[in-house]
């Protein structure tokens, strides 16, 4: 198995508590991220971390400037404890194709939405994913995301911590193989709590976040 999951294009590494994760990631490591932008009506916003290629870190948290959204912000947010990577995101080549193909193996990744953002230099980003409110509960199997016509968040010259591997723990490995067969990619997987972590290599070394 890969050290670095085929087609990733984002992992999430969700907070409760957005700067002081942002500030924890730029001591730990000594690369600070970069504001991404906010989600309008979500009530969050992220902080991005190039991982090497066209693929990044999202620190996403609440976004103290919106007001209360009208339901729960993404990913639990909320309720989350402390600093979690809770889920990925893999962007196939055609992600329609992507999905019909998933569908006919076995797993449906869920209804296409889209969704945008406007970047700190007023560049509106707009792309589309599947709802990860239909993915595997343990958040081990990724979303799908089509960046369509926008810029890649790579392209603007993120600060850069390259990806070294990506593993994760299941109760049942097993359950989470088929749904990430049904779509093209694989990610190390051994038995243990439900849990996703990841190391990238930084000025002060490997560092691994889970």
């Amino acid at each position: 198995m890969d050290a670095i999951p085929p087609l990733l294009d984002h992992l999430v590494l969700a907070t409760p508590d957005l700067a002081a994760t942002v500030a924890d990631f730029a001591r730990r490591t000594g690369v600070t991220p970069v504001p991404g932008g906010a989600h309008p009506g979500l009530g969050t916003r992220n902080h991005l971390v190039g991982l090497g290629g066209r693929s990044y870190l999202e620190i996403l948290g609440p976004d103290p400037e919106q007001s209360e959204p009208a339901g729960p912000r993404p990913f639990g947010v909320d309720r989350l404890p402390g600093p979690r990577t809770l889920t990925w995101a893999i962007s196939p080549p055609d992600l329609d194709a992507a999905i019909t193909t998933a569908r006919a193996r076995g797993y449906d990744p869920g209804p296409v939405h889209p969704m945008s953002r406007r970047t700190p230099g007023g560049t509106v980003l707009r792309w589309r994913l599947t709802d990860s409110g239909h993915a595997h509960p343990s958040g081990l199997v990724p979303f799908l995301i089509d960046w369509g016509a926008s810029p890649h968040p790579t392209a603007s010259g993120l600060p850069v911590t390259p990806l070294l591997e990506v593993s994760a723990t299941a109760p049942a490995p097993e359950e989470v193989h088929g749904p990430l067969t049904a779509l093209n990619t694989g990610l190390r997987l051994t038995a243990g709590p439900v849990a996703l972590s990841f190391t990238v290599d930084t000025p002060h070394g490997p560092v691994a976040f889970g």
